[in-house]
């Protein structure tokens, strides 16, 4: 018994393993996407490049000062728009915390509306004239109208997995341009310093509000909106029911799309701990046989029996369906809706939520902030900083997804991939640059 058990563990051990090393690879595919975006676009279309308009939130935007009041001025600004983030990042805690679900869908779905229609748009007028491409209003209209729609559909409803995380990438490029484009120049650096730290503050600290809504849904048995994340497996919004009848949730998703409330300042790099549920079962894999002769007069039994045809496929792959409990086992958590089920679900419906709840998931301003940072460094026309930054970001999301596998809990993931990008941007651009230059200057080739 102790043996099976055992190698049980084991086997559930190098599952997980597995299954994060591939969701690690589904997330670099979807980040470096966004900011390839982002860095083609800044160096194909002039109109994100420079403005003589800014954000409200950056108030001080004189350019034409010394480099001491630029300082204060970026500081300035960065804790202005920081203030701005936290009281909307409240606000929504706050909502989401007396279960005000319709108000917060509807302000993402405003938020949603603006970025799939009016931001989108601008984007299309500037590449159809950068690109000198002749084209109709009415052609423009019909597809702004399908492109709105079927993004509204796939991010508040249902959709294909790709289309939808196609709409998240295209999202978050749209509003990293904004911020590069409308953020003063030396503001765009502070900011992104400053976020860092905000991000560390608001997911660790003990009354930090994204550790609140993590530990908010996690109590109500909630996926959190599946919108305000990028999920490298399927996330929809569901309602969970405890035994006690009560609803626990909101069905259908929000967006976390919304460029005047700041809500994509906000970082959230979560995973669902599957294995730590098993482990509290004390689970053992056995047959309804060996149950039988095993089990003790008046002892309760807490294995799982699987049938014979239930064994094969569970050796197949662990994403099948949970196998049935046995009517006298117990069920430690009664929040916990996979194991409450009464009858054996379906593979189809079984392996779906599955992936709802091991995906792992990064928050969309993850992607706006990389994109930010690797844009902005693209904007001066070094190659060399900008591939520097891409490669520190990359680096910094593979240690942030390690320290995940070691802690097991939600974590900000911005702090090392930005910590990491503005130290090889500032190195390379003031000391890696000047050198090349020299060498190329006297024809000197390594």
């Amino acid at each position: 018994m102790e043996e099976r058990r055992r190698r049980y563990e084991e086997e559930m051990e190098e599952e997980e393993l597995k299954y994060g090393a591939k969701h690690v690879i589904k997330l670099f595919i979807p980040v470096s996407l966004c900011m390839l975006v982002v860095v083609a676009t800044m160096n194909t279309i002039s109109f994100y490049r420079s403005t003589n308009v800014y954000m409200i939130y950056t108030p001080f935007t004189d350019q034409n000062v010394d480099n001491t009041t630029k300082i204060l001025q970026s500081f300035a600004n960065a804790f202005i728009l920081l203030g701005f983030i936290v009281v909307m990042t409240t606000v929504l805690i706050l909502l989401y915390k007396f279960r005000c679900y319709k108000i917060i869908h509807g302000w993402l779905m405003i938020s949603s509306l603006m970025m799939l229609f009016l931001f989108t748009f601008t984007y299309l007028a500037e590449v159809l004239r950068a690109y000198n491409v002749p084209i109709d209003v009415y052609s423009v209209a019909l597809f702004m109208w399908n492109f709105g729609v079927v993004g509204m559909i796939c991010i508040h409803w249902r959709g294909p997995l790709l289309l939808q995380q196609g709409y998240l990438i295209m999202i978050s490029a749209l509003m990293a341009l904004v911020f590069i484009k409308f953020l003063p120049d030396w503001t765009t650096w502070v900011v992104l310093g400053v976020i860092s730290v905000w991000d560390l503050v608001a997911v660790l600290a003990p009354k930090g509000p994204l550790r609140i809504l993590v530990e908010t849904a996690q109590e109500r048995n909630e996926s959190i909106f599946p919108a305000l994340i990028y999920s490298s497996a399927v996330a929809y919004m569901t309602t969970a029911t405890t035994d006690d009848g009560a609803g626990n949730g909101g069905s259908g998703n929000g967006s976390g799309n919304g460029s005047g409330n700041g809500r994509e300042a906000n970082v959230l790099f979560d995973v669902r701990d599957r294995h730590q549920q098993q482990q509290r079962r004390a689970v053992a894999v056995v047959s309804p046989e060996q149950q039988q002769q095993q089990q003790r007069p008046g002892e309760e039994s807490e294995v799982i029996v699987v049938q014979p045809q239930q064994q094969q496929s569970r050796r197949r792959s662990s994403e099948n369906a949970p196998p049935q409990l046995n009517e006298s086992s117990v069920n430690p958590n009664p929040n916990d809706s996979s194991t409450a089920r009464t009858g054996p679900p379906s593979a189809d419906t079984t392996e779906e939520e599955e992936d709802e709840e091991r995906g792992v998931k990064l928050g969309l301003g993850d992607f706006i902030f990389y994109s930010v940072l690797v844009g902005k460094a693209s904007s001066y026309g070094d190659w060399n900083t900008t591939l520097a930054c891409f490669v520190a970001i990359l680096i910094g999301l593979c240690l942030t997804l390690l320290l995940l596998a070691i802690f097991r809990k939600a974590l900000p993931a911005l702090p090392i991939s930005i910590a990491f990008g503005l130290i090889f941007y500032f190195s390379t651009s003031t000391l890696v640059a000047p050198f090349s230059d020299a060498l190329q200057g006297s024809l000197i080739y390594i």
